[in-house]
């Protein structure tokens, strides 16, 4: 096969190993404290908005 008909992302399935338990641990846990904190984040900072606009915001009773 030519270097130009090479497809590398075929090549890439081959040249697996596998993860050692611990490390794998250690990514799973690190991806879901991030998930976490942007959740939070998101509840937060949307609600957030929410609210001032709800305390500027004037009735129509004067």
């Amino acid at each position: 096969m030519t270097e130009e008909n090479r497809n590398p992302f075929k090549e890439m399935d081959q040249y697996q190993k596998p993860v050692p338990p611990e490390l794998r641990k250690k990514v799973m846990r690190n991806i879901a404290l991030a998930k976490f904190i942007m959740e939070v984040a998101s509840l937060f900072s949307t609600n957030y908005s929410s609210a001032l606009e709800n305390l500027f915001k004037t009735k129509g009773r004067y």
